[in-house]
């Protein structure tokens, strides 16, 4: 599981906030990893992983909070997927690179948080924190799925 984002920037900080809240509640062979930076590092990151989960915020589109899951086991990200990111390169950049060196997890899930604020030092909106604890039990049913609901086996970063 990666959450990626950065928590100076307002509602980019989200998946830091989901994250703190799956302390404890995952079994202990699915690693959290947490990105705010280099999004290239996912590359790395993945390279063993079955299994994939991200928690990401995206871009502004009108309704703050509004979370969204994009299987991409089952299809490609639209186009016009937009995750908000701290760089340039973003997290279907960098998902598309693991693809095309043939890296990328064989499942992978996406939570997009849809924020409203990603200026520097700005707090997170109301609507976006409170999206945390919902994506926090998204993510938890989705280990299990993606372990077919057993308690053993499937490793997932």
């Amino acid at each position: 599981m990666i959450g990626i984002g950065n928590p100076d920037r307002g509602d980019d900080g989200i998946s830091a906030l989901v994250t703190s809240r799956l302390a404890g509640r995952l079994l202990s062979d699915v690693c959290v990893l947490t990105r705010s930076g280099d999004l290239m590092m996912i590359g790395d990151d993945v390279a063993a992983a079955d299994a994939l989960i991200c928690i990401d915020a995206s871009a502004p589109m009108g309704a703050p909070g509004r979370i969204r899951r994009i299987d991409l086991t089952t299809g490609k990200p639209e186009r016009d997927m937009s995750f908000t990111s701290s760089h340039a390169f973003g997290l279907a950049d960098a998902i598309a690179l693991a693809e095309a060196l043939g890296v990328a997890s064989r499942h992978i899930v996406v939570y997009a948080i849809e924020g409203a604020s990603f200026d520097a030092g700005a707090a997170m909106t109301e609507a976006v924190a409170a999206a945390a604890e919902q994506v926090a039990d998204c993510v938890i049913a989705e280990a299990m799925r993606l372990r077919g609901g057993s308690q053993e086996g499937l490793s997932h970063a």
